[in-house]
C-alpha cells in the first residue's frame, strides 16, 4: 500500500499548482539535518535537468516573496562600538541581513537584494575603523556581495523577470548615491574606502 500524501505547493513559471509530497518524504524533511538537506538538493540540482534548476528557483523566489525577505534592518542595529567604546565591529545582525541578501540573489532577486545591501552601505556612513581588523574585514565581505547583487541584477533583467523598471531603476540609484556619500565620507577622515568593487562594477553598469 503505497505511502499517504500531504498537499504541497509548487511552483512554475511563477505560477501556483497544486501536488503532492509522499508523507514518508516529507517526514524525512522535517527530521533530517541541514547539511544532509543542503547536500541532497545540491546533488538533485547538479544531476538533473535545466529544468528542475529553473522549477526550484522559480520556488525559491515564491517562498521568499511569501515571507517578506527583502525587509530592511534599522541602521542602528548592524554595527556597535568596540570593546574600546569607540572603532565598530560588525554584530550578529549584519551577519543576517548579508545572509538575506544572499538568499535573495542567489535565487534570481538581484534588485530587492541590493535594496537590503543599500541599507548596510549608509549605515556605514558617518563610523571610522581601523585599515585592519573586524569591521573593515565585514566590509571587504559587503563589497563582494554588492559585485554578486549587480550581476544577479544584469540576470534578471536578461530573463525578463522585472516587472517594475521604474522600482529597479530607483534602488540601482540608491546603492549608486550611497557608494559616493560613502566615499565622501571615508576620504573626509582619511580612511580606506571598502567598496572599489562595487564603485566600479556601478560605474561601468549601463542600466
Amino acid at each position: 500500500m503505497p505511502a499517504p500524501e500531504v498537499s504541497s505547493l509548487q511552483y512554475d513559471n511563477n505560477v501556483k499548482t497544486l501536488g503532492h509530497v509522499n508523507l514518508m518524504v516529507d517526514t524525512f524533511i522535517a527530521n533530517a539535518t541541514l547539511e544532509d538537506l543542503r547536500a541532497i538538493t545540491r546533488t538533485l540540482l547538479a544531476t538533473g535537468s535545466p529544468s528542475l534548476a529553473s522549477a526550484f528557483t522559480a520556488a525559491a523566489r515564491a517562498r521568499l516573496r511569501q515571507t517578506g525577505a527583502r525587509r530592511l534592518a534599522s541602521s542602528n542595529s548592524l554595527f556597535a562600538p568596540g570593546a574600546d567604546g569607540f572603532d565598530p565591529v560588525p554584530t550578529s545582525e549584519l551577519h543576517s541581513v548579508l545572509a538575506r541578501a544572499r538568499s535573495l540573489y542567489g535565487a534570481g532577486m538581484g534588485f530587492a537584494s541590493l535594496g537590503v545591501l543599500y541599507s548596510v552601505v549608509s549605515a556605514t556612513v558617518g563610523l571610522r575603523w581601523e585599515t585592519d581588523g573586524d569591521m573593515a574585514d565585514a566590509l571587504a565581505v559587503v563589497d563582494a556581495d554588492i559585485t554578486q547583487a549587480i550581476q544577479s541584477c544584469k540576470e534578471e533583467l536578461e530573463g525578463n523577470r522585472v516587472s517594475d523598471m521604474g522600482a529597479a531603476r530607483e534602488v540601482v540609484g540608491q546603492m549608486r548615491s550611497a557608494v559616493e556619500e560613502s566615499t565622501r565620507d571615508v576620504q573626509g577622515w582619511g580612511g580606506e574606502f571598502p567598496f572599489d568593487r562595487a564603485a566600479c562594477s556601478i560605474e561601468y553598469w549601463k542600466f
